[in-house]
């Protein structure tokens, strides 16, 4: 593990903390223009979501209908009545996203799938760094608002479902998080440049409350004008 990675880890809460607990719960309000290109209707109601810390599963309920819930994995993803009965259910669901381009339309599981992998990194971020597999080095900086962030490049393991392989993270003096590069791959791999504002501190954690992710230039720049997922996190706990 090199120096910044240790230090941004300490930053957010620190490792040995984090191994102590199981999950993370939040209620979750999104928005933005990702949903109606697919084809989706995107409501400001919130959602609990909770996800588990040191393997990739998540959940996200009402999905649907009240009575539901999502079930997700890497191998799988499922719509659930909340009694665990099956209503859909797609096994291997990456390969569903094959071809697929910014504008192709999305299905319930597409996007029960996204939900669960972006928002399980989400909030494992930075932790998930220091899991098996990744390969995290140090990159070049960026200069953002006067600032100069350090930058960890991260490649993920193929055991673990994410936006793409290679992701960004951007880390203030504080060493906590500021910003989040990747591409996604599910939506014809378009670049993405997410900045995190309004950090929390929950059970000696800290993290980002509220998450924009914008569409990003060819010049690297995050375009403003168009914001594609917005992310909001409210009643955040840890659950050991």
């Amino acid at each position: 593990m090199n120096d910044l990675l240790s230090a941004v880890l300490e930053a957010h809460g620190g490792l040995e903390r984090w191994n102590g607990f199981s999950r993370v719960q939040a209620s979750i309000v999104t928005g933005g223009e990702l949903w109606g290109i697919k084809g989706l209707v995107q409501d400001p109601a919130p959602r609990l979501m909770t996800v588990a810390l040191h393997e990739q599963w998540a959940s996200v309920q009402p999905f649907g209908s009240p009575d539901q819930k999502t079930a997700f994995t890497r191998d799988r993803i499922a719509i659930e009545k909340l009694d665990g009965q099956v209503v859909a259910e797609r096994i291997d669901p990456r390969e569903s996203f094959s071809g697929h381009e910014l504008t192709t339309p999305w299905d319930a599981l597409h996007r029960a799938y996204f939900n669960g992998y972006a928002l399980w990194t989400y909030l494992t971020t930075p932790f998930l760094l220091a899991m098996p597999g990744f390969s995290v080095s140090e990159i070049d900086p960026v200069e953002e608002h006067g600032q100069r962030w350090r930058g960890l490049q991260a490649r993920f393991p193929p055991r673990i479902a994410g936006h793409s392989t290679l992701q960004e993270f951007y880390v203030g003096e504080d060493h906590l998080l500021r910003r989040h590069d990747y591409r996604v791959d599910v939506a014809g791999g378009f670049a993405a440049v997410q900045y995190v504002h309004d950090i929390i501190e929950v059970d000696g954690f800290r993290l980002p409350s509220k998450r924009l992710a914008y569409r990003c230039g060819a010049d690297g720049r995050a375009n403003l004008e168009q914001l594609m997922v917005s992310i909001e996190l409210s009643d955040v706990h840890f659950v050991r």
